[in-house]
């Protein structure tokens, strides 16, 4: 999502990637004596602005919305310009760019990005939304059914450019999950819609259920979820307040005994609705700074307008974890790789 001021304060992929690292300038050494905690269950490995401001093939390396695991190995990175980098998983250089569009040639606002396991891209725009499937070379395939109420209005009951940032396949592949950013009209404010698609026997996919994620404040959307092989979820929350900065916090959820909200059409907080249970994993305000400069204020210099996410393996002393900034093409803003490890055995609880 280009960025938006608020006032107030799959399992192969996974192996071959386990070892991703991010070398270039400003690339923070992983081995420094620095304590790396940013809490209890998460530490940050190395941060690398190695592409920021950079560019390919003519093409600006930026405005980056989502990360992704190819089944070779290599990394996918989703501009929202239209743009879907092919990235190399060790140096994070480029190595091809594909044009993205919809079925008429117009531009995307892509924001989320899951490579299926036969290679298509499910990729998600903020437009209409919309889910559209690509082929690896850009060619459109396939278009996903959307629930009218998810639409942007007057179409539905959704605010332009608040609408589908994450996306993510469950464990097994036969569940495609997509996260509005913010509330529907009619649901109360900080509380978001999880969508699901069950996969078809023929390969297409079909509405699933529904649930439903409160936010820890009115100010923070939900750029970015990613699921873990049990089922659980990795949920980026993160807002913005002019001349503070960003507020990043990293969650835990667990939508498994959630209610389906498919059919409900005012989420209020109402007792007979069970929200996805989450914990907090980490605020990354809490990071050490690992010698990291911003170009705006912000509460750690670390910090930027974080807003993809993939799990890239397992390692030792938890799940690997890689998060990019996007900069929106502005000067005041970093293309920013953060690699983390998040702790496992940890039970989300209300």
């Amino acid at each position: 999502m280009r960025m938006r001021t608020v006032l107030a304060t799959t399992t192969a992929g996974l192996a071959a990637a386990t070892c991703l690292s991010a070398a270039g300038p400003a690339n923070a050494d992983a081995n420094s004596p620095a304590d790396h905690a940013c809490s209890p269950s998460v530490s940050i490995d190395s941060f690398s602005d190695a592409l920021d401001k950079t560019t390919y093939g003519g093409t600006f390396v930026g405005n980056l919305s989502a990360l992704a695991l190819d089944g070779d190995g290599s990394l996918a990175a989703l501009s929202d310009r239209s743009a879907l980098f092919t990235l190399d998983p060790q140096t994070l250089a480029p190595t091809s760019v594909v044009p993205l569009a919809d079925e008429s040639g117009a531009a995307l606002d892509s924001e989320g990005l899951v490579v299926d396991r036969d290679g298509t891209r499910l990729v998600t725009s903020e437009t209409e939304p919309s889910i559209r499937r690509y082929s690896p070379d850009g060619k459109v395939l396939d278009r996903l059914p959307v629930p009218s109420s998810l639409l942007v209005a007057p179409a539905g009951r959704a605010v332009s450019n608040q609408t589908f940032e994450g996306l993510t396949l469950l464990p097994g592949g036969h569940t495609l999950l997509a996260s509005m950013e913010y509330a529907i009209s009619g649901d109360s404010t900080g509380i978001v819609r999880f969508q699901t698609w069950n996969r078809t026997k023929d390969g297409h996919w079909r509405l699933g259920a529904q649930y439903a994620y409160r936010t820890d404040a009115a100010i923070l959307g939900v750029p970015e979820v990613q699921a873990l092989p049990d089922g659980r979820l990795l949920v980026l929350e993160r807002g913005f307040t002019s001349g503070v900065g960003n507020t990043v916090r990293l969650y835990l959820a667990d939508p498994r005994h959630a209610t389906d909200t498919s059919g409900v059409e005012n989420l209020t907080g109402q007792d007979d609705v069970h929200l996805i249970k989450k914990t907090l994993l980490a605020d990354l305000v809490n990071c050490p700074a690992l010698g990291a400069t911003a170009k705006q204020p912000q509460p750690n210099p670390l910090l930027d307008n974080i807003e993809g996410m993939v799990v890239t393996g397992h390692g030792k002393g938890g799940w690997k974890v890689l998060l990019v900034s996007d900069d929106n093409q502005n000067a005041v803003q970093t293309t920013r790789f953060y690699r983390l490890t998040v702790k496992p055995g940890i039970v989300a609880e209300g």
